[in-house]
């Protein structure tokens, strides 16, 4: 069994350690889930995005005086034993496999290709310690522990954990890991947990910038619909976070599983705009996705980082999350003004009742009169739209399908409800029995393993059928790619029309959809 020495957890800002030369004190590693979570969507179309919160976990180990190197294995396009083969030659003290994703959704089904990086470099290099954390292990660690080959799984955020584990000069010698906040690890075969980590207080001292310098910043690219109109100039693209979580509680999500409650944190306009210099300047980067769950949402931060970005003349191509509810008058004319010429938007459903039973109130008349001023603001929507809910029927999604194509935004996001671990929705389906995938990358959207939640009234297979089939009626249908050519052109028309020949293959499938008996 691993052993490791005695561990202390003193935290000091002014802390240096003290690194052999040449040796690597910490490898961390993004897992490649692309092509099994996106199909064939993967190749061209998805994004690649950097990952942010490897980039920043690496930012807190290096200002700390430890030697740290990302291994991107997504952006890299490598498999497990490529992987296990890296981990060997960089002989890290520690490996750690980070499992996030492009929003919070996303980590569950990374989980799969994690689980397959671990076993293979636990083949490799049996004896090297190895880590597994992200917003999923936050989520389960307990079973991730059970199921995964890692010595170690960290729940929380994750920095003072690694921290933890590091401020050890070897790997060896009596243990005691109860010092180590936030850490389950085995202890003659039982596994035992200490408390959770404190989350991080001081972001713009702590996570203040992803470390930009060790990932591969030539193979990031952004979504295709980030860039209509001009949709062969994709690259070079970042995402970063301008905070950390979510004050608000929808049943579905999982934002705040690692943060352990609702609550959301700041970094200062100030360094936020630092960050975009370096970006900027250093890696010619235009296109950029805030990556905060809920960017609109403080006024005085919003307006203060749009004022940077405006003195500083940068022509960006910005895309962010909001709510309907988020959305005021006084902030979209300066978000124009700094580039931000997207707004992701959170519809979920037509039905009101079918939102308020997942925590997300308002009405079909506040829907139409925010993206009427985001459309006069000249800013762009993506609106996202959930078929599934718990409440739903075939006439509700049916309804949330027809009000997609009234409001006709300028790119739409159809999901499927699915119950991620760390969710509400998980939490009810484990009490209620409702059966859920058998693989962690059937918790995909795109993945041939799908398998979401039934409703009271819909099964899970006639739930993704229905989502599947919403896709092409609204990318196809003409009143749709007629405001696409007026707003971005031609090109950006046959740009659709080719990504609507790409046909999802399911393992869940039913016969064709039957009206709801009257």
């Amino acid at each position: 069994m691993l052993q490791i020495g005695p561990v202390t957890s003193a935290h000091s800002s002014q802390e240096r350690a003290v690194t052999l030369p040449g040796r690597l004190d910490l490898l961390l590693i993004n897992p490649n889930s692309r092509a099994r979570v996106y199909q064939s969507l993967g190749s061209d179309l998805a994004a690649v995005e950097p990952p942010v919160w490897i980039g920043l976990l690496a930012t807190f180990i290096r200002d700390r005086g430890y030697s740290v190197k990302i291994l991107d294995a997504e952006a890299e396009g490598i498999g497990p034993e490529e992987v296990a083969e890296r981990v060997r030659q960089l002989n890290p003290r520690l490996t750690a496999v980070i499992v996030y994703g492009q929003q919070p959704s996303a980590s569950t089904q990374n989980m799969t290709a994690a689980g397959e990086v671990c076993r293979a470099i636990k083949r490799l290099v049996p004896d090297k310690p190895l880590l597994m954390g992200g917003l999923h292990p936050s989520a389960l660690p307990e079973r991730t522990m059970q199921e995964e080959s890692v010595d170690f799984v960290c729940q929380g955020e994750g920095p003072y954990t690694l921290l933890g584990l590091l401020r050890q000069p070897e790997w060896k010698g009596p243990v005691d890991y109860t010092q180590v906040s936030g850490l389950w690890y085995r202890k003659q075969g039982v596994i035992c947990s200490t408390p959770q980590a404190p989350v991080i207080e001081d972001l713009d001292k702590d996570l203040r910038a992803v470390a930009w310098d060790l990932l591969p910043m030539d193979k990031y690219r952004a979504h295709n619909w980030h860039c209509f109109g001009r949709i062969d100039d994709r690259k070079p693209y970042a995402s970063m976070y301008t905070s950390l979580g979510c004050p608000f509680k929808c049943s579905f999500c999982c934002i705040n599983t690692p943060f352990g409650k609702p609550m959301i944190r700041y970094r200062s306009p100030d360094s936020v705009i630092l960050e975009i210099d370096e970006l900027v300047t250093k890696y010619g980067v235009r296109n950029i996705k805030m990556a905060d769950e809920m960017f609109i949402l403080n006024e005085r931060q919003v307006l203060g980082i749009c004022d940077l970005i405006i003195q500083r003349g940068y022509d960006l191509n910005i895309w962010a999350y909001a709510r309907i509810d988020t959305v005021k008058d006084s902030m979209l004319k300066k978000l124009k003004q700094a580039g931000v010429n997207w707004l992701g938007i959170g519809i979920e459903s037509a039905s009101k009742y079918v939102r308020d039973g997942v925590d997300k109130s308002f009405g079909k008349k506040d829907i139409k009169e925010i993206f009427d001023k985001i459309r006069a603001a000249d800013i762009n929507i993506g609106a996202n739209f959930i078929f599934g809910l718990p409440d739903d029927t075939l006439t509700t999604m049916q309804e949330t399908l027809d009000l997609a194509i009234e409001l006709c935004p300028d790119w739409a996001n159809f999901y499927s409800a699915m119950a991620y671990p760390g969710s509400k929705l998980y939490d009810l389906a484990i009490t209620n029995g409702t059966t859920l995938p058998d693989t962690w990358v059937g918790y995909s959207q795109h993945a041939y393993e799908a398998l979401p939640l039934p409703t009271d009234h819909v099964s899970a297979a006639a739930v993704l059928q229905f989502r599947d089939q919403a896709f092409h009626t609204f990318f196809e249908h003409p009143g749709y790619l007629a405001h696409v050519e007026r707003r971005f052109g031609k090109e950006t028309v046959a740009h659709i029309r080719s990504m609507t020949t790409h046909r999802l293959k399911r393992k869940f499938a039913e016969a064709p959809l039957q009206p709801e008996a009257a």
